[in-house]
């Protein structure tokens, strides 16, 4: 499954910054570690030397991840037209059948994080809000079950 190439400024900055620090600082202070533990002698039954090469690698992994997802990115950082609709980056209050309220953000995949109530773009949720607006009501079949929400508010600079 493909995942939506969409980010929040915000998401974008996080994620730039962490490719920055791997590649300026992390990955040139485990060069210096692995250069000075091959420096030792036998490297076959050098610890330091294996972890750092093990390092490298995954450093590496994650710089290429980084800079392969970033590429095709698309910075959402303008207010939609029809504010009153549910469309990326906005924060919408809901109320589920049982009276139980919740405010979730819409963000993409990259960022979302559900201590915050941020919902990737592609969850089943966000796709059953967009294009949604207050008032309305969704249903949504979630791993625990179909739920009826009703739409309460919807905002982009959040609640």
């Amino acid at each position: 499954m493909s995942t939506s190439k969409y980010i929040t400024p915000e998401g974008h900055a996080r994620l730039t910054d962490e490719l920055d620090d791997l590649w300026r600082v992390q990955r040139p202070k485990v060069v210096q570690a692995v250069s000075e533990a091959a420096a030792m002698g036998d490297r076959s039954e050098n610890a330091e030397y294996i972890y750092g090469k093990k390092m490298l690698r995954e450093i590496d992994r994650r710089v290429r991840f980084l800079r392969k997802r970033l590429e095709g990115m698309t910075v959402v950082s303008a207010t939609p037209s029809d504010t009153s609709r549910v469309f990326f980056g906005a924060w919408v209050q809901l109320e589920d059948d049982e009276g139980v309220e919740i405010t979730l953000r819409i963000v993409g995949p990259d960022e979302f994080d559900p201590k915050r109530n941020w919902i990737s773009l592609d969850s089943p949720m966000a796709r059953a809000l967009l294009r949604r607006c207050e008032g309305d009501k969704v249903r949504v079949l979630l791993p625990a079950g179909e739920r009826v929400y009703a739409i309460l508010a919807v905002s982009y600079g959040g609640f």
